[in-house]
């Protein structure tokens, strides 16, 4: 032992080091407190973050039935007749065009 402590009574150690097991507690105590505070934190985020993706799955589904629609209704008009398959041309190259010119917009707006 430390030379302070054989200048003291055995009952004047015993205080000191139970005051300081008394303050080492608190201080676990504080600690174990924050970590459950993180912890239900990182609880509620995760349970935001499934709410927020079954959402995107519902909305996924019914793009999926939108768009099986649309290819659906586009095959039928493609095999309709040949006047058609100008229209239908003429409506692709437009599609692309576009996209194209509003790609370029976007990425000019952006820097």
């Amino acid at each position: 032992m430390a030379d302070w402590t054989r200048a003291q009574s055995p009952d004047a150690v015993e205080g000191l080091l139970d005051r300081e097991n008394k303050r080492m507690a608190d201080s676990l105590a504080t600690k174990v407190t924050r970590l459950k505070s993180l912890a239900l934190d990182i609880d509620r985020d995760a349970e935001d973050h499934n709410r927020y993706l079954d959402g995107m799955d519902s909305d996924f589904a019914s793009v999926t039935g939108l768009l099986t629609g649309s290819v659906k209704r586009f095959s039928t008009m493609a095999r309709s007749g040949r006047d058609n398959r100008k229209l239908l041309c003429g409506v692709a190259m437009g599609l692309v065009v576009a996209f194209f010119i509003l790609f370029y917009l976007l990425s000019r707006a952006r820097t």
